[in-house]
């Protein structure tokens, strides 16, 4: 089976404090990072059972994962497994990255947000090119904000030029045009992020070859849709999988639309939806080493 999972278990707190977010330096207590850890070694311990199937991980935390150990350690680990085409994760990328040195380039990635006022802008720009260096691929973005706008073209100036630049569309903001062909100057794509898409009834690849996971093992078609599946753990939730058409009037995160099958997004990222990365870009790490024959996400 080819299954790609979306994992996002309780962890909840992050060391910045985005105006936007609503986890802004918000603290875990000991016992919930304790049972995050617990959540997902056991979650990391299933995938590296999984010999039998073909399997794409992508870590979305509420949080911020990369400052805690068990992330990079979950990351390394499941890089190195045959059977695991990608595994990448959201990240500010606020933590250290020569923990990559154990990862294996052709199967980790990055998605990292840029976050203007969070961080000292050279600090963030030294890090993304040691991952350069490094191999890794990875994606950087902002959110579209006015006063991001600047910084986001500063960036993509500085960025290597085949490290791709993506734009969300910040929530509850609307865009007119002349602001809309700014963003879109920077990132082509951001046209798919400006406004919500109509998805009701449409047919949809989360719940059939891709699923969300929480930290109890519980399984959803996605990380916005409520109905469960089954668990993980005992197995129950291979019998739901099957096509669905998705039961929400829009869907307006990246993470949820890219799957739709009425969008073209799996030829745009074709080998690097986890990561958003659209196809033609990454660097010398390529794709992933299963997909270096046939292109998966």
């Amino acid at each position: 089976m080819d299954l790609t999972i979306l994992y996002r278990g309780p962890l909840a707190s992050c060391d910045y404090d985005c105006p936007y977010c609503p986890f802004a330096k918000r603290r875990d207590s000991t016992a919930a990072l304790r049972a995050d850890r617990a959540a997902l070694d056991r979650f990391t311990a299933w995938v590296t059972a999984q010999t039998g199937d073909r399997l794409s991980v992508l870590f979305t935390p509420w949080g911020e994962g990369l400052v805690r150990s068990w992330y990079r350690r979950a990351l390394v680990d499941l890089s190195r497994l045959p059977h695991v085409r990608r595994v990448a994760i959201q990240t500010n990328l606020s933590c250290r990255t020569d923990w990559l040195d154990g990862a294996d380039a052709g199967t980790v990635a990055l998605w990292c947000t840029y976050h203007p006022g969070q961080t000292p802008y050279d600090r963030f720009l030294a890090k993304c090119r040691d991952l350069a260096e490094r191999g890794i691929r990875y994606s950087v973005g902002v959110v579209g904000l006015p006063g991001h706008l600047e910084q986001a073209r500063r960036l993509r100036a500085d960025l290597p030029g085949h490290v791709y630049l993506w734009v969300n569309a910040a929530e509850g903001h609307t865009y007119d045009d002349a602001d809309a062909g700014a963003w879109t100057e920077l990132d082509p794509l951001f046209p798919y992020s400006r406004r919500p898409h109509a998805s009701a009834g449409l047919p949809c690849r989360t719940g059939e070859s891709v699923v969300s996971v929480d930290g109890d093992g519980t399984v959803r078609r996605c990380h916005f849709v409520r109905t469960e599946l089954g668990n993980l753990y005992d197995g129950s939730y291979r019998a739901a999988l099957g096509p669905r058409p998705c039961p929400l009037a829009v869907c307006d995160c990246h993470i949820g639309y890219v799957h739709l099958e009425t969008l073209p997004l799996y030829d745009v990222f074709a080998g690097g939806v986890l990561e958003r990365i659209p196809s033609g870009h990454g660097g010398p790490a390529g794709l992933p080493r299963e997909a270096r024959a046939t292109r998966s996400p």
